[in-house]
């Protein structure tokens, strides 16, 4: 059992670095195609931080395992909302932005309870549902890409800035083989985390749902953890929130809809109980902006987010 321990450690190091990799070689092909950094950062970086999801997920769909990819991505978004959210707010509130409170928050809620539909009407992810979405996915890139061009003159209160870029140039040549080591180490990553996961679930009886909602969901999620608490700790809010909201949006239309394209999902019923505590989360952190302070994500309901993980995460292994 301690060498699958090992292995679930290792596979997180490289979907981790993977992800990293990923990012930093694509980033920098886009720039070398004077595409905008903004854009980089609203797509490229935010589905990098959702690579390791993308990877254990579809691993698991491959290999027939609906209850560890539903479970992984449902538990993510637990994660990300009540523990990462509340950890970043812990350390310093959050501001709404008008364009997060309006538009994105909004859309998170609607995306979750077409999920929530979807997996209720049949049992299962079916293809078509799964094109579903996808395009929607498509149509929220169209969303983000346009936003970042036009984000100055919707979003009045604080202007978008560009990122920091003080590290050296890659070459085309170096740039291509960093995305294949991400690729490559993201592949070997989730091939690593899902069977030894599902081998120590074996061996202690625990079933392919609870390990999905929790060491998969905690574990994929570091990237989001490691973004947004040090954004949090830089002052820059709105990537914070932007960051998690985004990733909960990805995960749902571009992982599920991967992953069941590759293989329908069947769908667990016993997963409605998390699928109410997100729905109820996200509805949750629609509240926050008009509730005192406005337009503000307080140390309290930070506070508020990590106690109900705390209940969340002691209800999953007592029921």
């Amino acid at each position: 059992m301690l060498i699958s321990i090992l292995l679930i450690i290792v596979g997180f190091v490289l979907l981790i670095k993977g992800a990293d990799f990923l990012v930093d070689g694509s980033s920098s092909i886009a720039k070398k195609f004077n595409i905008p950094q903004i854009i980089i950062g609203l797509t490229i970086v935010s589905i990098g931080t959702s690579m390791p999801e993308l990877f254990v997920s579809t691993a698991s769909a491959i290999k027939g395992s609906s209850d560890m990819a539903l479970g992984n991505i449902i538990g993510s978004n637990i994660c990300n909302l009540l523990l990462i959210l509340g950890l970043s707010t812990m350390i310093r509130p959050v501001k709404f932005q008008r364009e997060t409170r309006l538009i994105e928050i909004p859309m998170c809620l609607v995306v979750t309870a077409i999920f929530a539909i979807f997996c209720n009407t049949d049992g299962q992810i079916s293809r078509t549902e799964a094109t579903i979405l996808i395009i929607l996915f498509i149509i929220f890139i169209i969303y983000t890409i346009i936003m970042g061009i036009k984000g100055k003159q919707f979003d009045k209160e604080e202007p978008l800035q560009e990122s920091k870029s003080n590290e050296k140039e890659l070459s085309m040549l170096k740039s291509i083989i960093y995305v294949a080591i991400g690729v490559i180490a993201l592949k070997i990553g989730g091939d690593l985390t899902v069977d030894n996961a599902t081998s120590i679930a074996r061996m202690f009886n625990v079933s392919e749902k609870v390990i999905g909602l929790t060491i998969l969901a905690i574990g994929t999620s570091l990237p989001e953890l490691v973004t947004s608490v040090m954004a949090a700790k830089k002052g820059n809010s709105d990537i914070a929130i932007g960051n998690i909201i985004g990733s909960n949006i990805f995960n749902i239309l571009l992982i599920i809809g991967v992953s069941a394209m590759i293989s329908p999902l069947t769908y667990n019923f016993t997963y409605n109980i998390q699928m109410w505590i997100l729905i109820a989360s996200t509805m949750i952190l629609s509240l926050f902006p008009m509730l005192p302070p406005k337009n503000e994500m307080c140390r309290f309901n930070g506070f508020t987010y990590i106690l109900i993980y705390i209940g969340y995460m002691a209800m999953l292994f007592l029921i």
